[in-house]
C-alpha cells in the first residue's frame, strides 16, 4: 500500500515515513502543497495524509483538486486546529479523517487502517453506450455522453453520478435507502460510509438543481435515503 506523507515540517515527515515503513508501507513524501499534487497524479498513491498548513498550496486546495481526480482515495488531514476540522470534514472537501497534532504512533497506524478498510476501491460502474436516456422532470440525461442538459445548458457527469440517476428515475416516487444506492453505485464490496455518499449527493445536486440549498430532483428522506419525485 503506497501512502502520500503530505507535511512542510521535515521532522513529522520523516517521522511518520519511518513509522510507516516500519509497518510495511510504501512511502511517498511531499514538502508543499504543489509538490503533494504532482507525486498524487505521478504515483497515484492509495492513501493521502495532507497537512493543512502547507507552504505553495495548502492542504484545503490540494484535497479538492485530489478529489476532481478522484473520488474514492482516503484522504486524512493532519492538523493542528482542531477548533476547524469539522468544517474540513465537511461536504465540499470530501475528506475522510484527521489527525491532530501531536499525535501518537498508535492512533496514526489505527486511523490509517480503519480509513483503507471503509474506503476500500471498487471497480468504477459502467455504462452501457446504448442506454436510453430520460428525463427529471426538466432535465434531459444522457447516459452515452455522461451529460445532462436543461434549456442551453450542458453538465458533464460521472460514472457515478449517472448511476445514482438511473437508480433515481428508475424508483421514482420511492425511497432509496442507502444500502441500495451504495450497492448499485458503488459495488456490493464497497465499506460503506454516510459521509461518503452525502458528499456526492451534494456535489451532484451543485451540478443538476437549480438550487442546491432547495433540492427538486434529489429529496432527501432523513435517516433512510434518497427520492426523485416528478414535477415536484
Amino acid at each position: 500500500m503506497k501512502i502520500l506523507i503530505a507535511e512542510d515540517d521535515l521532522n513529522i515527515r520523516m517521522g511518520l515515513s519511518d513509522l510507516l515503513d516500519n509497518e510495511g508501507y510504501t512511502c511517498l513524501e511531499a514538502e508543499n502543497g504543489e509538490a503533494a499534487l504532482s507525486v498524487y497524479i505521478k504515483h497515484q498513491p492509495d492513501l493521502v495524509l495532507l497537512d493543512i498548513m502547507m507552504p505553495i498550496m495548502d492542504g484545503y486546495t490540494v484535497c479538492r483538486k485530489i478529489r476532481q481526480l478522484n473520488e474514492t482515495v482516503p484522504v486524512i488531514f493532519i492538523t493542528a486546529k482542531s477548533e476547524e476540522i469539522d468544517q474540513v470534514l465537511g461536504l465540499e472537501l470530501g475528506a475522510d479523517d484527521y489527525i491532530k497534532k501531536p499525535f501518537g504512533t498508535r492512533e496514526v497506524i489505527a486511523r490509517i487502517k480503519a480509513v483503507a478498510r471503509r474506503c476500500r476501491p471498487t471497480p468504477q460502474p459502467k455504462v452501457s453506450p446504448d442506454a436510453e436516456t430520460f428525463w427529471m422532470n426538466d432535465l434531459h440525461v444522457l447516459p452515452a455522453q455522461l451529460q445532462a442538459q436543461r434549456d442551453a445548458m450542458t453538465f458533464e457527469l460521472s460514472l457515478r453520478d449517472l448511476k445514482i440517476l438511473q437508480l433515481l428515475h428508475r424508483e421514482k416516487g420511492k425511497v432509496v435507502d442507502r444500502d441500495m444506492l451504495f450497492n448499485e453505485c458503488w459495488g456490493r464490496d464497497y465499506l460503506p460510509s454516510s459521509r461518503t455518499l452525502d458528499q456526492h449527493i451534494s456535489k451532484l445536486r451543485k451540478v443538476i438543481e437549480l438550487d442546491a440549498k432547495a433540492p427538486k430532483l434529489i429529496q432527501t428522506v432523513h435517516g433512510i435515503g434518497y427520492r426523485f419525485n416528478e414535477h415536484e
